[in-house]
Order: structure tokens, then sequence, then C-alpha cells
């Protein structure tokens, strides 16, 4: 659903223009970067949508725009669920702390409640190691690497 909202954002942005910017085109470049930017954040979303994935091994996070990284149960240093509200907006976050780099992860990155997932995290990590890897996951399945 996140994806066709960001698409629709760019759609709308260009129609404003068309409907009271034609002849300025600093409106029109603006326009077209937001826009851009926008359509590539939606495809993001849609060439990876799974943002994370974990196993009796450890996480794999999306890092960048398509790198994937796996992070040993060992290096993560913590799970926990980050709340804050501001002006009234509560906001949740999935945080794991892995040392050198912190990766937050919303309910629309993960697609469940955050402290669920923190919980089934913590479940896994509690886990026994088995003497096979399976590649199989309670939360969701890694995507093959290429």
């Amino acid at each position: 659903m996140l994806p066709v909202t960001k698409l629709l954002g760019a759609v709308a942005l260009i129609v404003l223009v068309v409907a009271f910017g034609r002849e300025d085109p600093i409106q029109w470049v603006l326009a077209a970067a937001v826009a851009l930017g926008l359509a590539g954040w939606a495809l993001r979303d849609l060439v990876r949508p799974v943002r994370l994935a974990a196993d009796a091994t450890g996480v794999t996070l999306v890092a960048g725009y398509l790198a994937r990284r796996h992070l040993p149960w060992a290096q993560i240093e913590r799970v926990r669920v980050d709340r804050r509200e501001r002006r009234g907006i509560r906001s949740e976050l999935l945080e794991i702390d892995a040392g050198d780099s912190l990766y937050l992860l919303s309910v629309h990155e993960l697609g469940s409640d955050p402290e669920e997932v923190a919980q089934e995290l913590a479940r896994l990590r509690d886990q026994p190691m088995p003497a096979e890897t399976s590649s199989g996951s309670p939360l969701r399945p890694p995507a093959p690497e290429k």
C-alpha cells in the first residue's frame, strides 16, 4: 500500500505543476526531482519488500538500496523497541544495535508491530544453534543472494 501512495504523490506533484506552474521552469525542475525521488523510493519498496529476515544464525537486513547484510547473533548487542510520542503522534521503531551500525525499522518496513518482531527475534536468539543451518525462518526466509 505504501509504494502506491508514494507513486500517487509523484503523479500529484506533476499534476499540480501542470495546473499551476506551466510556464515556470523552476517549478518543473523541482517537481520532477521530487517526483523522481518518490518514484525511486517506491521502486525500492517494490524490489526489496522484505527489510528484515531472521533465523537461528542471525538477522539479514537490507543495507542501502539493494544490498543485504547478514549479522550473526554474536555481533548484535541489543534489540529493542524505541517508542516516542511527539505532538500527539506516537511512533515505534525496532532498533537493532550491532555496535558499529544501528538499524531502525518502522512498522511499514517490518509489515508487523515492532514489539512482536522484537519478541520473535529474542525467541530466535535464545534458540540453540542447529547442527545444520536450514534456510527456513519463522519470520521470513532470506532472499537468495545473487
